[in-house]
């Protein structure tokens, strides 16, 4: 996917309140950008690094900024968690996740499950599994070693998700947890168990249930995304 601008870049001032960042541009101008990834972005968040910003188009817009990329080293890692599921829809609409491939229709935040939860893609009428077929997309950008570790903060509702794909499972479908890694550096995935420990477990448990687990990296840029290799994941 491509950005539909050039990013705008600047400076970390500082991220406060989860969903808010202050930023110098290069202009010098500071501004409140708004910064989707609900997690603790470990690792992330040091004043003075380099960041690169979206601008949306909307007047009415509270925000018009949003985060979407910063530069560690060499490294740049995408810190947006709603581009991890725009990659994985461009990614399904040009048969570039083998695994997924094959299903005539794909519906976006399908409701499903008695956890009144909302499924990221819901896949039909496969060519040769007559299987409807769930995708749940997490977004990893918490590098530990070599590894990247999901989640980087507690979360109930991630719990939540897996228990409803290996419900889906139960029921006879197949149900995918599917991690998109926006960074360069790491060679596997995996849970992160001192953080959360309670979702490493439910992950196990619905893996050995028969929910399938996959991972792929996503190559950043700041004008394009790109869904790259697929990643083995440990657990």
């Amino acid at each position: 996917m491509r950005f539909p601008d050039p990013l705008t870049p600047g400076r970390l001032i500082q991220r406060y309140k989860r969903f808010l960042a202050d930023v110098r541009l290069d202009d010098g101008e500071v501004v409140t950008a708004h910064t989707a990834n609900p997690g603790r972005m470990l690792g992330l968040t040091e004043p003075g690094r380099r960041v690169y910003l979206s601008r949306s188009p909307n007047p009415k817009r509270k925000l018009p900024y949003s985060w979407e990329v910063l530069r560690i080293g060499s490294s740049l890692v995408g810190v947006n968690p709603l581009r991890a599921n725009d990659l994985v829809k461009e990614a399904l609409a040009k048969g570039r996740i083998p695994e997924l491939a094959g299903y005539e229709h794909t519906r976006p935040e399908a409701p499903y499950g008695t956890r009144k939860s909302r499924v990221d893609f819901l896949l039909t009428q496969h060519a040769e599994d007559p299987r409807d077929c769930y995708v749940e997309v997490k977004n990893v950008s918490y590098l530990d070693g070599e590894g990247a570790l999901f989640p980087d903060a507690v979360t109930e509702r991630g719990r939540k998700h897996l228990l409803e794909l290996r419900d889906m499972v139960a029921e006879g479908a197949r149900a995918v947890l599917l991690f998109v890694v926006q960074r360069p550096e790491p060679t596997w995935v995996g849970p992160a168990e001192a953080i959360d420990p309670a979702y490493t477990e439910t992950l196990r448990e619905v893996a050995e249930a028969g929910v399938e687990l996959l991972a792929y990296r996503a190559k950043v840029g700041t004008r394009n995304l790109n869904l790259s290799e697929p990643l083995p994941i440990r657990l």
